[in-house]
């Protein structure tokens, strides 16, 4: 009898690591689950590549991958408790989980070429030639003075600014779960898919492979140069291995903030920043296409990503909400300061 005390006792020591990882894993939100997916995707890719920025991609996935695991695990397994560790641990979710991906970004120029060596311009231009009749760089070459560069690269590179007036405010105050929730969701959900179908279909876009067609060079006083040695900053020492245009995220992060301001009208501060968002989305497309960064098919694929992810974010949350009342997992987000409000 004491024999089998004995083995319940060590059975059950040994079930509650196993219980609380079950209960850990459990209270992963869709959104958690989407970016671990795209980890693991980046890091199978590397895994799979060649060439000699190997060693090096490799090592930053697996810094992201740690980061955001670590980061993971201590803010969803409960550890921290009191209101003084709680936010703690809010905080590291934030930082895993958008660290994780904003990591990821800044590293595209040694992961894309490590995992594939092939460049797929000529596909995507014969398509666009096929499909719609015409490639927009090309055909709006005959409109580039110093005036309408400037005027795109400002729109271009306000692509940055729009993210950060909308991510930073919202990570760091926004208390109405439904909202907070559904943008992060459509946001990741943009960019963990858009990130991944670079490995598919990398290219280098029309400024490097139509470079012979164009009569007009590109030139401007402050927002183009702004422009140029930004996108140089994170494209490589070599310019060319940062093969990160099909889908066009220029043209799918401000959609999807568009459709999501446009939901969220009747709230402020989104009826009055809607039309304005509106209108910087539509400079920032044609902006992708005229300063010859992206391929109108690249333009198209951005719009249908935005899209779906608008649509799948909108379906997703509620029906998420819910079911993490049922299980008792409490909300996928808690406001960093106030109380958390519908």
């Amino acid at each position: 009898m004491q024999g089998t005390q004995g083995r319940f006792h060590i059975d059950t020591l040994a079930a509650a690591p196993r219980a609380r990882a079950l209960r850990m894993l459990s209270s992963f939100a869709a959104q958690d689950w989407l970016v671990a997916s795209y980890m693991l995707v980046l890091l199978v890719g590397v895994l799979r590549g060649a060439g000699p920025r190997r060693e090096a991609a490799l090592g930053y996935v697996l810094g992201d991958c740690a980061v955001f695991v670590v980061c993971m695990v201590v803010a969803r397994s409960g550890a921290l408790q009191g209101s003084r560790w709680r936010l703690v641990g809010d905080a590291l979710y934030r930082i895993g989980l958008l660290g994780a991906v904003v990591g990821s970004f800044l590293q595209l120029h040694l992961i894309l070429p490590t995992v594939s060596p092939r460049i797929l311009d000529g596909s995507i231009y014969q398509i666009d030639l096929a499909v719609f009749g015409f490639e927009p760089a090309v055909s709006w070459d005959r409109f580039v003075t110093p005036a309408t560069t400037e005027w795109f690269s400002f729109f271009y590179y306000s692509y940055f600014f729009i993210l950060c007036a909308y991510l930073l405010p919202m990570a760091l105050f926004e208390r109405r779960l439904r909202v907070l929730t559904e943008l992060s969701v459509g946001l990741l959900f943009v960019v963990c898919v858009g990130h991944a179908l670079y490995l598919a279909v990398p290219g280098l876009g029309p400024h490097a492979y139509l470079r012979g067609q164009f009569q007009h060079e590109l030139s401007g006083g402050f927002w183009w140069p702004t422009v140029k040695a930004a996108v140089d900053s994170v494209a490589g020492a070599d310019g060319a291995s940062r093969k990160d245009i099909f889908p066009s995220l220029h043209t799918a992060c401000p959609t999807f903030l568009t459709l999501f301001t446009f939901r969220n009208r009747a709230l402020r501060p989104y009826r009055y920043v809607w039309p304005v968002t509106a209108l910087f989305t539509s400079q920032i497309i044609l902006a992708t296409m005229f300063l010859r960064w992206h391929y109108l098919l690249d333009v198209v694929a951005g719009l249908t990503l935005a899209t779906v992810a608008f649509l799948v974010s909108r379906a997703l949350v509620p029906a998420e909400a819910r079911a993490r009342v049922a299980q008792g997992s409490g909300p996928v987000w808690r406001p960093l300061f106030g109380r958390a409000r519908a």
